[in-house]
């Protein structure tokens, strides 16, 4: 076991993540407003794989909506986060295991789930697109784990990316990284040349390069902090990150 200070230092670095938040809430006899809105905030944003999930099981599009409603609805109320194991200390793990045992539990018992109740799947675009993303996993041979795990990193991905890109808008570069795009989802060979690019930007060719750099930097970090808020230890990032990138290649 680590010294006190050490210990205490390493927490203080990683707690402010959402899902730590929520472990730590786990202990506490009360929920406090923080760690609900961070379970509330992480279920919003993650409830687009577990559909993906269902729908390759074979529910229907009303059903999975309805079971994921009922799911979140229950994992907040009878607090089941408090069981999560830490050892594992993946919100991504945690978050499926916890919804296959919640479905077998409705299917054995016959509980009726109420229609289109909850907050969480609140926008009709969002829902039309997952649909949209699940017909499309739904047409090939991966299991519904892998669909799922796919589902998380490709959503993982988007998140980094939608950050980058209201950074860049602030700082008045929208623009240039709409050009630049292409460098950041292919490998330097197969991307635009950049005496091509350099035409369409009217900017030269070595500071186009270090504008790649930069941004391919700031992206790979925001995509740390985004999957550093769904693990539990900072130590897991890398793990995860490989994991997750194994997942997208895998064919």
């Amino acid at each position: 076991m680590p010294p006190r200070g050490e210990a205490e230092s390493r927490y203080e670095s990683f707690a402010s993540t959402r899902w730590s938040i929520v472990l730590e809430a786990g202990n506490s006899a009360t929920v406090s407003a923080h760690a609900f809105n961070a379970l509330s905030e992480l279920c919003q944003i993650y409830w687009r794989p577990l559909y993906s999930f269902l729908r390759r099981q074979g529910c229907g599009p009303e059903d999975a909506r309805d079971l994921i409603q009922g799911f979140f609805a229950d994992l907040i109320e009878t607090r089941a986060y408090a069981r999560a194991d830490r050892e594992k200390g993946r919100f991504r793990s945690f978050l499926l295991g916890t919804l296959k045992h919640f479905a077998a539990d409705v299917h054995d018992r016959g509980r009726a789930l109420k229609r289109g109740g909850g907050a969480i799947l609140t926008s009709l675009d969002d829902q039309a697109t997952a649909e949209a993303e699940a017909q499309i996993a739904r047409a090939t041979k991966w299991q519904p784990e892998e669909v799922y795990d796919r589902e998380w990193a490709a959503l993982l991905l988007r998140q980094a990316l939608d950050r980058l890109t209201q950074e860049c808008a602030l700082a008045g570069k929208a623009d240039l990284l709409s050009h630049l795009m292409p460098y950041l989802s292919t490998t330097e060979e197969s991307a635009i040349p950049y005496e091509q690019m350099a035409q369409r930007t009217h900017r030269p060719v070595a500071t186009l390069r270090s504008d790649v750099a930069r941004l391919r930097k700031r992206y790979r970090t925001i995509l740390r902090e985004v999957v550093r808020d769904t693990v539990f230890e900072s130590e897991d990032v890398d793990e995860e990150l490989r994991y997750l990138c194994q997942v997208l290649t895998a064919r």
